[in-house]
């Protein structure tokens, strides 16, 4: 593995899951692995658990840390060749990655999407053009499109839950005030296909998934028939793809709320956090025993360990 971009850059989803639950037994057994060497972030949007989570992951290895917020702290970027540097952007990206190159052993990055311009975010122009111009590996730390650390951290949730072998995992879309990208639906829409489950996507018309992405997982647009004998549910806003970055509708009908619950198999909550309390999901849901959402959260740092550790190896 050179770079981790997306989930497809998991050789085994599997090996990679069993391998992170033993890193979370003994978090410090290769903390030389990373000795006299950096692990530099670059953030263009905000950050909890993946910036701490990473940073932990990076001490377990034994990496320092450099951290930047390319929002205040850094000169704005142009990536277009060939442009003329009339405006505000004051440096490009080719002397970017490669002074940043000279600074880390590896670069991880966070570029949202703009929800304005699909091709520009489908070409995840921030994350591909580091990628281009770096000369050590890069990792996605969530980008316009993809966020593969936290399905990652998601497909192990789900493995140490040890339930039945073939469980029904649902995504659902959820209602959100503010535009949300796509990302983690992606993601974990990948990844829950990589599975052994009986895996559905359920969400109001005009907020269906890329379809290259989805395929031919089944699609339901009754949220209640969906949720009818889930063992997982996973809860998640986004914007229309269709209508890109447009907000269809705002009213709490796609709430996941206890009687909605009731129709599961005694199904374990999940969310990718920050979560708007009795917005996308109530407090009954949130607080309930079988909300896996810290443990998720939790995940995260083994599951960025593991991608750490496999491109320390790779040299």
């Amino acid at each position: 593995m050179k770079n981790f971009l997306t989930l497809d850059d998991i050789p085994n989803l599997e090996e990679a899951v069993n391998t992170i639950l033993d890193l979370k037994k003994d978090p410090f057994a290769h903390e030389k692995l990373g000795t006299h060497k950096t692990l530099g972030m670059l953030f263009f949007n905000p950050s909890l658990r993946t910036r701490l989570s990473t940073q932990k992951a990076a001490q377990h290895l034994g990496l320092k840390t450099m951290v930047m917020n390319f929002s205040n702290e850094a000169w704005a970027l142009e990536f277009e060749d060939g442009t003329k540097m009339s405006g505000l952007r004051s440096e490009h990206i080719k002397e970017a990655a490669a002074v940043v190159s000279n600074y880390c052993d590896i670069i991880a990055i966070r570029a949202f999407a703009s929800l304005s311009d699909k091709a520009k975010d489908e070409a995840e122009e921030v994350l591909h053009n580091f990628a281009r111009y770096a000369t050590v590996p890069i990792v996605n730390m969530e980008s316009a499109t993809a966020h593969p650390l936290q399905a990652l951290a998601d497909a192990v949730t789900i493995k140490e839950q040890g339930l039945k072998k073939r469980p029904k995992i649902v995504l659902t879309w959820a209602p959100h005030p503010k535009a949300l990208p796509h990302a983690v639906g992606n993601s974990f829409t990948r990844m829950a296909r990589m599975l052994e489950a009986d895996f559905v996507i359920t969400q109001p018309e005009g907020y269906e998934l890329n379809p290259e992405i989805t395929k031919d997982t089944p699609c339901y647009y009754n949220q209640e028939e969906a949720l009818e004998g889930a063992d997982f549910v996973y809860t998640k806003n986004w914007t229309s793809y269709t209508q890109y970055g447009q907000i269809l509708r705002t009213d709490d009908l796609w709430m996941l709320t206890a009687e909605k619950m009731k129709l599961t198999n005694h199904a374990k909550f999940m969310h990718c956090l920050p979560i708007r309390r009795n917005i996308v999901a109530t407090d009954a849901i949130l607080d309930h025993p079988n909300s896996l959402v810290i443990e998720q959260a939790n995940n995260r740092t083994y599951a960025a360990q593991w991608v750490l550790k496999k491109l320390l190896e790779n040299g």
